[in-house]
């Protein structure tokens, strides 16, 4: 069955909503660019109240791998996922730190080898768009498919890809917060 990953969450609702819905994965940003930053104070605060079934994946933006790992050994996350121009390099020396999971996200355009547990493809930089998804047809590693997805697209690309998982986060969103109606419709969906 595919996996969810509810990305950028920022308050106590959006964790007491998924808590209700249970995704197997939450997404909290630490690129401060991003308009879903958040603080690693604030991500602990999330972390504490948020339930331990649920893997908890800090995004980041070419970090410094000493950074990643400190929260990632403190518990405040459960797994890396990589979003900026980490190299393998980058992977081995926080490998050498933590033996936590981590995700290299590539864009579909511009997928490449990495020693990353996981993959993530995405049209660009998190930025909500959809791509082609054929190139993808006979990937051969397990991924996280993310990129304009949401309740009304993501059975065809389940269907058509067979993903490890689907990650949404402006697709389950209104006006620029978590929508737990969304956040639902989107979880029935992809276990149906």
């Amino acid at each position: 069955m595919t996996r969810i990953k509810f990305c950028g969450l920022r308050t106590l609702d959006d964790i007491y909503a998924v808590n209700e819905i249970f995704p197997e994965y939450v997404g909290f940003v630490f690129a401060p660019k991003s308009k879903r930053y958040i603080t690693p104070e604030t991500a602990e605060k999330l972390r504490g109240a948020l339930s331990k079934k649920i893997c908890a994946v800090g995004v980041f933006v070419n970090e410094n791998f000493q950074t990643v790992g400190e929260l990632l050994n403190a518990g405040i996350i459960d797994a890396a996922q990589l979003h900026g121009d980490e190299t393998d390099d980058y992977i081995k020396n926080l490998r050498g730190i933590t033996n936590k999971p981590i995700i290299k996200a590539f864009r579909f355009d511009k997928l490449e080898e990495t020693s990353a547990d996981f993959v993530l493809i995405d049209a660009g930089a998190g930025d909500g768009r959809t791509f082609d998804w054929q190139p993808l047809k006979n990937f051969r590693r397990e991924y996280f498919l993310a990129g304009g997805l949401n309740s009304e697209n993501v059975a065809d690309a389940i269907k058509f890809l067979q993903p490890f998982a689907v990650d949404v986060s402006s697709g389950i969103e209104t006006d620029g917060r978590k929508d737990f109606q969304k956040m639902t419709a989107f979880a029935n969906v992809v276990r149906k």
